[in-house]
């Protein structure tokens, strides 16, 4: 390992994760690079990372171009959770690592893509499906052609734990070891935990700045669809966060940082944790329960079952004319075939779709078993 590269680890914190901390869960061969810089190189050449680029953050079936995507959207929380992890002296490279690994295993048309996947999910015996596990289940098993990549454990645990859907104002890390974050990853199959903690305090900057990340930037998307405005906000809600993204993602780091110094853990004043609790509410009632309409999720419900029924006989009958034949399976390899049920391959190869492949997927779909008529006014 480079000398040079280490350099970094004199100036870190007490409380930050050195580089000699990382461990794996397999023997892996190190090279020049440190551990968490390796582990960047390797999550953004993944092939889900490219996919970011095409799945929508919150609003889909809209025409405009300045709407956030994935890519953005992590893009955001690396340099917030980079920021935050220089003030306090942390290691930014695991802090981007994390960011940047977050949410690689989101499904098309975001979290209500997620809710119906999880039902298709329970439904076939499958456990539960989050996006935060499939993340670490596409480094793990998924990449590579079905071998995964080799990231560290703490990276992998970070992006497990990212959750900001769970504002606190509090974030402490729990120390794990490698068959501790591999129990609680198993277990999120068959349970719904809602309050995993990471085992590093990077984990937890990274878990806040998802947060920071999404609230004002959801608010400026909304705006450009005159969905809502930030003159909306109820005024306590802007006088102690601010009336801008910018104001908010400023007012946000600052507070993270002056109450997180020399602490071992992540704090927010009470004021500004109670303003995001209340602001996550407005987004919430105004902005995340309208981004869909009834008729859009319900056409969203049918497109996924229709595509895992499709996919699962296409498995069942070795339909080698499917695309889940000749452009999936065909590539992975027999390790990953012989490991996973046809449930949870068609899983698999459903969350890792594009909103715009999906899409085309299942028109393709409709226009084969169906006449014309019936599918004129494609999605």
């Amino acid at each position: 390992m480079n000398e040079n590269m280490l350099n970094h680890n004199k100036y870190l914190s007490k409380y930050a994760c050195l580089d000699q901390d990382a461990f794996y869960l397999r023997e892996v061969t190190n090279d020049f690079r440190t551990p968490f810089f390796r582990d960047v190189d390797r999550i953004i050449y993944t092939l889900a990372f490219a996919r970011y680029s095409d799945k929508t953050q919150v609003f889909s079936f809209k025409e405009n171009d300045h709407l956030t995507k994935r890519m953005i959207h992590v893009q955001y929380v690396s340099k917030i959770a980079r920021t935050i992890a220089r003030a306090l002296a942390l290691n930014e490279d695991l802090a981007e690592a994390a960011s940047l690994g977050h949410d690689l295993g989101h499904t098309p048309f975001g979290h209500v893509g997620e809710e119906i996947l999880n039902d298709i999910s329970l439904k076939n015996n499958a456990g539960y499906f989050n996006h935060n596990i499939h993340s670490v289940r596409l480094l793990m098993d998924i990449e590579n052609y079905g071998q995964g990549k080799d990231i560290t454990a703490q990276t992998l645990d970070a992006i497990m734990c990212h959750n900001g859907e769970l504002a606190q104002n509090e974030y402490h890390p729990r120390p794990k070891t490698k068959d501790e974050f591999l129990a609680e990853y198993n277990r999120s199959y068959q349970e719904r935990i809602r309050n995993l903690r990471p085992m590093t305090l990077e984990g937890c900057v990274v878990r806040i700045s998802d947060l920071i990340a999404y609230l004002g930037r959801d608010i400026e998307d909304a705006m450009r669809l005159n969905i809502v405005s930030f003159a909306d906000i109820p005024e306590n809600i802007r006088k102690n966060l601010g009336s801008t993204n910018r104001d908010i993602v400023n007012t946000i780091i600052k507070d993270v940082i002056d109450n997180s110094l020399g602490k071992d853990y992540i704090k927010l004043s009470d004021h500004i944790f109670k303003a995001i609790v209340d602001l996550k509410k407005f987004n919430y009632e105004n902005i995340y329960n309208n981004a869909y309409t009834l008729e859009e999720k319900q056409e969203l419900r049918v497109m996924l079952n229709t595509l895992f029924n499709k996919y699962m006989d296409d498995i069942k009958n070795n339909n080698k004319e499917s695309n889940i034949m000749k452009s999936y399976l065909k590539n992975m390899s027999p390790k990953y075939i012989e490991n996973n049920t046809p449930e949870r391959i068609v899983i698999d190869y459903i969350a890792g779709m594009t909103d715009d492949y999906c899409l085309l997927e299942y028109n393709k779909y409709r226009k084969n078993n169906h006449n014309n008529e019936e599918v004129e006014n494609d999605l």
